[in-house]
């Protein structure tokens, strides 16, 4: 029964959730005169105002989250509308499906989700109807439309949550990952490196010389460079050139000041009452230590999360600020009207003013400034450096009528300095062509390039003298490694027989139920990789930079699941391999009532939707 409570209120938040999302303008206008649904599955129409409004939350979503504008154009470059439509799609597959199964719910639990929605209700706490009223009117809904959404969302919600509810992947499955992820290794290992060579390894003679450098003549040959000529300008080249008096970058301050003065705020929970007296008895109840704020909230049906309203300003709270604001960090206050009515308020948190003066911040706002003002006027430049260009000039030619910087480079793919470390100058330098014409590009941070390719210059193979240092360097480390590795190899006959590793003389460090994630200071990359491949008892030299390792395994344990992230992990992967598996029984099963049912969609009603939001 509790389940079924559940699944109600999640269709009642989630469809609430829509309605307020859809105040935000769009749903108020009706494009559905004259227009017919943008699509259909089975009997199940997809109404075109209801897309539109989805399209609308979706974008508004993604607005508020990143704090920039999202035009329509570039939002179906992200497939947002494709996805809107799957979603809205697979509703109306469920939808359909709980029609033909007859699935629905009853008048009275209709009209007590709608009830309970807290949007609805007046200063009393209780059901309003002028309320539900206005914010259906606002929403551009009729009651019917809105109460057979909610029909349908209930009855789609039960009619999901009998497909999935118990479904459950084998322990088996996390046990294995847990063991990948947790498994402990004890082992020994001892380092070493060239301090351990009985005599230093010295210099090559001729022949050797000779022979490691033709083994290894790919390290001692050049790379195919391209020899490139540019015409180069970034706004770091013109930010001494910008003038930028006190009083812009105290408007700039001003204007930023939310940033830089934030008033102090409380985190805080808010539980309303139906009556002043309710509240005033709730009060004394948990200040006589009868019933706990947390308990108030369990009883009422709800979860902490609806009743958390985050971090707010005494603007935030009206009448309510003074007493939130006089609270200290626990403390439960109240009770004080709302607009919800009676209310009590726990402090979660006090976040304390920050105030940064202008002073502090001058410098910044400045380099800021200058180098926005630096990228507009370059913008302001292209297409007079453009035309140079279309008229015949050349990079050399920029560099004097468009203060452009002029330079060379003999370029490769590892080349990183100056322009190249720009990717959109990489990008251009490994397409360029001799025949193709110097056109502007422009770079990351707002700076502009041409370039032109002179020349290519071959791979060459250095000659013996002219690397003859890296060379010696490159012998020495390979000849280090091979006698480290000999030496190590040595010993591994050596522990057969004697097994106690203290026997050999070196250091020997013990490592105790390390994990596969740990990492152990200088070791290479894939030491635990290898150590985590080794069975109990194995010895094993590991490979290291300038050095080798000579490690024994010393025991296998299995997962600690005493410990308390253990077993957390351990609860985590089962409940992701039961979502996902959930989550894939629920798409086959709307795939397959949608090949069942049949898709519709009208193309001319979509494109009526998104012509409104160009």
């Amino acid at each position: 029964m509790a389940r079924g409570n559940s699944i109600s209120k999640m269709a009642v938040w989630v469809l609430l959730g829509l309605l307020i999302l859809g105040l935000g303008g769009f749903g108020v206008t009706n494009l559905s005169g004259g227009v017919s649904p943008v699509g259909y599955v089975g009997d199940e129409e997809i109404e075109i105002d209801e897309y539109a409004r989805a399209l609308q939350q979706e974008i508004s979503a993604i607005e508020a989250e990143t704090g920039q504008p999202l035009p329509f154009p570039q939002a179906r470059e992200m497939g947002i509308d494709r996805a809107v439509l799957g979603r809205l799609v697979t509703g109306a597959a469920l939808d359909n499906e709980a029609a033909t199964l007859g699935l629905s719910i009853g008048d009275e639990n209709l009209a007590r989700q709608i009830t309970q929605i807290s949007g609805f209700q007046g200063s009393g706490g209780t059901f309003d109807r002028q309320a539900y009223q206005f914010a259906l009117d606002r929403a551009g809904l009729t009651e019917p439309q809105f109460e057979e959404q909610l029909r349908k969302e209930t009855a789609r919600t039960l009619l999901q949550g009998a497909l999935v509810r118990g479904v459950r992947m084998p322990d088996t499955l996390a046990d294995t990952i847990l063991t990948y992820a947790a498994e402990r290794r004890s082992f020994s290992h001892i380092r070493l490196d060239q301090a351990a060579l009985e005599t230093p390894v010295g210099l090559p003679d001729d022949a050797q010389l000779r022979d490691h450098y033709e083994a290894n003549a790919d390290s001692y040959t050049t790379p195919e460079m391209k020899q490139i000529t540019y015409a180069w300008l970034s706004p770091e080249m013109m930010v001494n050139q910008i003038d930028l008096p006190e009083d812009a970058l105290r408007t700039e301050y001003e204007r930023r000041s939310a940033e830089y003065n934030v008033p102090e705020r409380r985190l805080i929970e808010r539980l309303g009452f139906a009556s002043e007296d309710a509240a005033e008895d709730a009060k004394a109840r948990i200040d006589n230590g009868e019933v706990t704020f947390d308990a108030l909230v369990a009883d009422r049906g709800l979860d902490l999360a609806d009743v958390d309203m985050g971090d707010v300003s005494r603007a935030d709270l009206g009448a309510a600020a003074d007493t939130v604001f006089d609270a200290q960090s626990g403390d439960i206050v109240g009770p004080v009207d709302s607009n919800i009515g009676p209310v009590l308020y726990r402090i979660n948190a006090v976040l304390a003013a920050q105030e940064t003066p202008f002073e502090d911040v001058e410098q910044q706002l400045r380099d800021e400034l200058a180098m926005d003002r630096a990228r507009r006027v370059i913008e302001s430049r292209l297409t007079g450096i453009d035309s140079l260009l279309a008229g015949g000039a050349t990079l050399e030619e920029l560099g004097q009528e468009a203060e452009m910087q002029v330079g060379q480079i003999d370029w490769f793919r590892e080349s990183g300095e100056g322009p190249a470390s720009y990717e959109s100058f990489r990008q251009a330098a490994r397409a360029v062509a001799a025949d193709d014409f110097p056109e502007i590009t422009e770079m990351e941070d707002g700076g502009i390039f041409a370039l032109r390719l002179d020349g290519v210059i071959e791979p060459r193979a250095l000659t013996l003298d002219e690397v003859r240092a890296d060379v010696i360097a490159g012998w020495q480390a390979t000849e280090t490694d091979r006698r480290l590795r000999e030496l190590a190899d040595g010993m591994v006959s050596q522990l057969s027989e004697v097994r106690e590793m203290t026997t050999l003389g070196y250091d020997v460090t013990q490592e105790q139920e390390v994990t596969r994630g740990q990492f152990i200071q200088g070791t290479p990359r894939t030491f635990m990789e290898q150590v985590f491949a080794m069975s109990r008892g194995e010895l094993r030299v590991i490979d290291g930079l300038g050095a080798v390792y000579l490690v024994r395994m010393d025991d296998i344990l299995p997962p600690d699941t005493d410990q308390p992230q253990v077993a957390d992990l351990r609860a985590q992967l089962a409940e992701q391999a039961n979502q996902g598996l959930a989550q894939d029984l629920f798409q086959a099963f709307a795939t397959d009532i949608q090949n069942r049912a049949g898709v519709q969609l009208d193309q001319a009603a979509l494109n009526a939707v998104h012509t409104n939001f160009q």
